[in-house]
């Protein structure tokens, strides 16, 4: 058989795979080796053909590694944010830690800043750490 039929039945075998499994590596994997079954057509030797395949092959690689460092690094804002809660009561006023009501239920918060820690004050959610959201008088922009 000859080599360009080998690259690229090695290059859809991987597209394949990809489509199983999503990750983008081996997608450009497979398209590593259909470049180099194109140059394997054109006549060139195995180690040129071999060559190009990884050449091709690591800049997908790395590609694919920056875009989904860029993606990880820009946090999801929470929807939460800017949202009222109604002070209920301080289950620790030296560590501003306190009950909130948001959503019809209770949930533990940071308070940042002053807060008259009148039960009904409307306080604002600043932020969420876990499962504790960080809340102050004033709305943020």
């Amino acid at each position: 058989m000859q080599a360009h039929f080998l690259w690229l039945i090695a290059g859809i075998v991987l597209i394949v795979a990809e489509l199983m499994s999503g990750t983008f590596y081996l997608l450009f994997l497979g398209l590593a080796a259909l470049v180099a079954a194109a140059v394997a057509f054109l006549g060139a030797p195995l180690w040129i053909q071999a060559s190009v395949a990884a050449a091709c092959a690591v800049a997908g690689v790395v590609w694919v590694q920056r875009h989904r460092r860029s993606i990880k690094q820009k946090p999801m804002p929470s929807l939460d944010v800017g949202q009222s809660v109604a002070f209920d009561s301080w289950s620790s006023q030296s560590d501003r830690l306190a009950r909130v009501k948001y959503r019809d239920a209770h949930w533990d918060a940071r308070v940042i800043g002053e807060c008259a820690g009148q039960p009904g004050e409307i306080l604002h959610i600043t932020g969420v750490e876990g499962s504790t959201l960080l809340v102050a008088k004033a709305r943020p922009v």
